[in-house]
């Protein structure tokens, strides 16, 4: 359950986990190591300790998330509860449904195939060396 005090803080690593917006805690220590995640515009450690009002920017897979911290929780709950420990931006909505859109429109070029290709399309993507054919 979201803490009320001003004055706490919690694990940034256990936040991004609580909130949702990675499926373990391994995850998320995964992904401030690699610099997926930033705190008001620099690199944080697991351990940092993350505050009511402080900026992040959060990177999972294609999507990129500004959010700003509205409470802080240790505890990692339903879907609904976690949508309420942080606000995301405008900006950062329109960006990922544009980013998504675009995204939708590339795939609706691409129609794969409806059959296994036979031995003679096999040796001739073989040797094209098409490799996301297979």
């Amino acid at each position: 359950m979201p803490m009320p005090d001003d004055t706490a803080s919690v694990r940034l690593d256990l936040w991004l986990w609580a909130a949702r917006f990675y499926k373990t805690r391994a995850l998320a220590k995964q992904a401030i190591e690699t610099g997926k995640v930033e705190i008001g515009g620099q690199r944080a450690k697991p351990s940092r300790s993350v505050r009511v009002g402080d900026a992040l920017r959060v990177a999972r897979m294609e999507e990129r998330f500004e959010v700003e911290v509205l409470a802080l929780s240790d505890v990692r709950g339903p879907a609904s509860v976690a949508q309420t420990l942080y606000r995301e931006s405008e900006a950062s909505k329109l960006a990922r449904e544009q980013a998504r859109a675009q995204r939708a429109a590339e795939r609706a070029g691409y129609h794969p195939p409806e059959t296994k290709p036979d031995k003679r399309a096999r040796r001739l993507i073989r040797a094209l060396g098409d490799i996301d054919a297979l």
